[in-house]
């Protein structure tokens, strides 16, 4: 594989694009920093197909990244592969307010033809290609220039082992015909809609405190004041003000500018500084919920109850036996809230549709419904209907 110099010029990122744009697929992954920063500080971007690799610098002086966001976003014939590929797509947003597509994440693919359920870059690489990374270059500073050769080969190596990965995951995965499996999880990946933010739904992100209207409403303009803020001075919302904090304020909101000073969790320079005013205006204009953004009460079917209780631990055994049984994680199944629903009554849950049906929501639901039982055999857990224990039981007395 050919391995070229670090980019930094728009000509040669156009010509590395217009060669790549004739691939079946792009390895990609991006190196930022977020640590003082509301948005993330683009600092490398890798790319790779099965015969030339590159990393792009963004940050040298002139270089326009439009060649590589058509590539992403607008050329629909070249797979875009990623490796827990959220943060890196979440950046390729903020740039266009487009996903990459189409998209595929190896460490999803994963889930579908193994038992590992987040499994990292550097296992993935193990597993694959029995080689181990080098991790001394992962948390170094990417902004700072120049970047070091041992910096840029080990970004590189990201994508070179990538691009060598994936065929090999997509061969197993149209072996074990689990690729349809894996649809709706890419589509996640490639709705934008879940990467952009929202100030008038950030809220929802903050555990509310209770079903007041009014308590609601102070905490949704807060959220939205908070984001404001944060992304107007370019700083993690948290260094504003913390969740905390916020719902704190929301809950018990102070009478004046100076009872700031008594919050816990802001400096005492609230009580007096122009932050502080601008939060208690918004503290003072901010209207109860509307009863149509009211959150929805937890749908938790009937109590679970003691029995409920042990019933939603035997489809929890049974969900880690198909999972062993079948090769596949458990979380790619269900989760667990959905097993205690369904113990506790609900029907109306994504388990008991489509394909998890067939090859686990089937089984849990005749399980609920006194149809399936646990056995050992040979030393092992398994499964086992009734009907076929009582058939063996019969012919087994039929015998004697």
């Amino acid at each position: 594989m050919k391995i070229h110099d670090l980019i930094t010029t728009t000509e040669a990122l156009a010509d590395l694009c217009e060669r790549l744009a004739k691939s079946e697929f792009v390895a990609v992954d991006t190196e930022f920093m977020r640590e003082n920063t509301y948005w993330p500080e683009l600092c490398l971007v890798q790319i790779a197909n099965t015969e030339e690799a590159a990393a792009i610098d963004p940050l040298a002086e002139g270089i326009d990244l439009a060649p590589l966001l058509d590539l992403m976003c607008e050329n629909e014939d070249v797979l875009k592969v990623f490796h827990a590929g959220g943060q890196d797509v979440e950046i390729i947003v903020n740039l266009t307010g487009k996903t990459p597509h189409p998209v595929f994440d190896t460490q999803v693919a994963m889930m579908a033809i193994s038992q590992s359920e987040q499994i990292g870059y550097a296992n993935l690489v193990d597993t694959w290609l029995n080689i181990q990374i080098d991790k001394g270059a992962r948390f170094t500073d990417w902004s700072r220039r120049p970047l070091t050769d041992r910096q840029i080969e080990y970004a590189i190596g990201d994508v070179t082992h990538l691009s060598k990965i994936f065929p090999k995951i997509l061969k197993k995965l149209i072996k074990t015909g689990r690729g349809a499996w894996l649809d709706a999880e890419m589509d996640k990946l490639a709705d934008e809609s879940n990467f952009i933010i929202d100030p008038d739904t950030s809220w929802k992100r903050i555990r509310s405190p209770g079903r007041n209207p009014q308590v609601l409403g102070r905490l949704k303009a807060l959220a939205a004041w908070r984001e404001g803020e944060a992304q107007h001075k370019n700083i993690p919302r948290g260094r504003i003000m913390r969740d905390e904090t916020l719902a704190d304020i929301a809950s018990h909101p102070p009478k004046k500018q100076a009872d700031l000073a008594k919050v816990r969790g802001l400096s005492a320079a609230w009580k007096d500084n122009d932050i502080g005013k601008r939060m208690m205006r918004v503290v003072a204009e901010a209207e109860p919920l509307p009863k149509e953004e009211m959150p929805e009460k937890m749908k938790r079917g009937a109590p679970l109850g003691k029995e409920g209780a042990l019933v939603a631990d035997l489809l929890k055994l049974l969900l880690k036996i198909r999972a062993r049984e079948i090769d596949v994680a458990a979380r790619l199944l269900t989760r667990a809230d959905e097993m205690e629903a369904l113990a506790a009554g609900v029907r109306d849950l994504k388990v008991l549709q489509g394909w998890r049906y067939e090859v686990f929501g089937r089984d849990a639901l005749e399980l609920v419904e006194g149809k399936l039982a646990f056995a050992v055999q040979n030393g092992r857990l398994k499964m086992t209907h009734i009907d076929d224990m009582q058939a063996s039981m019969e012919e087994a007395l039929a015998a004697e």
